[in-house]
């Protein structure tokens, strides 16, 4: 079995090149994060925006939604009782 010494021993590299590569590297990563921060924010505005052009809040919006689950609920329990109490 070779000892890394004897393993790694023609490994040599090039270090401008290395270290050309984290500059672009982290110039990427920069831009990147940059670029994230832009498309986050562009969503946020048009998130308020929009809700601000709503004719409702949304949570009046979520209640009447909660409010028509809660009765159609309802009508279906009490559909399924009557149809259990009827005699076939």
């Amino acid at each position: 079995m070779a000892t890394n010494e004897n393993f790694f021993s023609g490994f040599q590299v090039n270090r401008s090149l290395l270290a050309g590569g984290v500059v672009l590297t982290g110039i990427g990563a920069a831009l990147g994060a940059a670029g994230t921060v832009m498309v986050c924010a562009a969503l946020a505005t048009a998130g308020r925006n929009w809700m601000r052009n709503m004719d409702a809040p949304p949570t009046a919006i979520a209640h009447r939604a909660f409010h028509g689950a809660k009765v159609a609920s309802a009508a279906g329990w009490d559909a399924w009782r009557a149809e259990q109490a009827s005699p076939n």
